[in-house]
C-alpha cells in the first residue's frame, strides 16, 4: 500500500517543514521590529541585510505557487500572505502568470508571459528584462486569469487584502512598515526578475531540453530547493522540488553540456 505523507501534520511533503519554519520565523521577527523599533537607521540596515535572504524566498514561494504546501486551503492562503510580505508575490499572481502562464508559453516569446525577446525579436538586456518582467506581472497575470476564472478570483481577493494590510501597516507605523514590508516587497519582485533572465534567455528553440540553462551547485540547490535543475523543473513542473534531482537523472543525456553554468545568484553568494 502506498505510504500516507504526514496528514497529521498538514504538510504534502515532509520536506517543507524546515522551509515554512525558516520562512515564519523570519516574519516574527519582521513584526517584532515593527512594534519596537522606529530607528530608520537600523530598519535600513536591516533591510540591507535581509535582501539576499528575503530573495531567497522568492523561490520557495514559486514551489508553493506550483505545488501547494499544505493539504488545508486555509494552511495555504496564511502562508501565501506571509510570502507576499516578503517576496512581493500574492496569492495565485505565479500560479496565474508563472504555472499557467511561462510554463505553457516559454518556448514562444510571443506569448511567454517571461518574454526575454522584444517585438523586434532581438533579445532584451537583463536590467530591461528586469523591468518588464517585474512592472507587467500583475497585469500579465491578470490576463491569464481572465483565462482561468477559478484561479482569477482568489487572486484578487487576497492580492486586495493583502494590500489593504500592508496599507494599515503603514499607516499605523509609516518608517517601519515602509522598511520592513513595502520596499522588500518591490525588491524582492525585482530581484526575481532579475534572477530568471537567465534561465531561457538567448535560448531560441522549440526543444524543450534546450529550452533552459542549469545550475548543479549544492548550495544554490540547497538555498533554493533545488531551482537549478531548470529543464527538469518545466519537463514536469508539477514535481515536487525535493524530487527534481531525481528527475534530472532520467533526462540529463538529453540536455547539451553547453546549458550548465552557474547562475547570476549563485555568483553572488560564492563569487567567481
Amino acid at each position: 500500500m502506498p505510504k500516507k505523507r504526514n496528514s497529521w501534520s498538514g504538510f504534502r511533503y515532509k520536506e517543507d517543514r524546515w522551509p515554512v519554519f525558516l520562512v515564519l520565523t523570519l516574519t516574527v521577527i519582521d513584526f517584532i521590529l515593527y512594534f519596537t523599533v522606529n530607528n530608520i537607521v537600523i530598519l535600513s540596515g536591516y533591510y540591507l541585510l535581509m535582501l539576499l535572504p528575503k530573495g531567497v524566498i522568492c523561490a520557495w514561494n514559486h514551489h508553493h505557487q506550483h505545488l501547494f504546501t499544505f493539504r488545508q486551503t486555509a494552511l495555504n492562503r496564511g502562508l501565501e500572505f506571509v510570502y507576499a510580505l516578503h517576496t512581493g508575490v500574492t496569492t495565485h499572481l505565479w500560479r496565474l502568470h508563472h504555472v499557467l502562464g511561462h510554463h505553457l508559453n516559454f518556448l514562444d516569446q510571443e506569448q511567454d508571459e517571461s518574454r526575454w525577446k522584444r517585438k523586434d525579436g532581438t533579445r532584451m538586456g537583463v536590467i530591461e528584462y528586469t523591468l518588464n518582467v517585474a512592472l507587467t506581472a500583475y497585469t500579465r497575470g491578470y490576463q491569464v486569469g481572465k483565462k482561468h476564472p477559478k484561479q482569477l478570483t482568489p487572486f484578487l481577493i487576497y492580492t486586495a487584502i493583502t494590500f489593504t494590510i500592508v496599507a494599515m501597516l503603514v499607516w499605523y507605523n509609516p518608517v517601519a512598515g515602509l522598511m520592513l514590508f513595502v520596499l522588500p516587497m518591490i525588491t524582492s519582485l525585482l530581484f526575481t526578475a532579475y534572477v530568471t533572465y537567465e534561465h531561457h534567455s538567448g535560448l531560441d528553440t522549440q526543444n524543450e531540453f534546450e529550452a533552459s540553462f542549469n545550475n548543479l551547485d549544492p548550495l544554490f540547490n540547497r538555498l533554493t530547493g533545488n531551482l537549478g535543475y531548470h529543464t527538469a523543473h518545466h519537463h514536469k513542473q508539477g514535481v515536487h522540488w525535493s524530487k527534481l534531482p531525481a528527475l534530472h537523472e532520467t533526462i540529463a543525456d538529453k540536455i547539451p553540456a553547453r546549458l550548465y553554468q552557474k547562475s547570476i545568484f549563485t555568483r553572488m553568494i560564492l563569487g567567481g
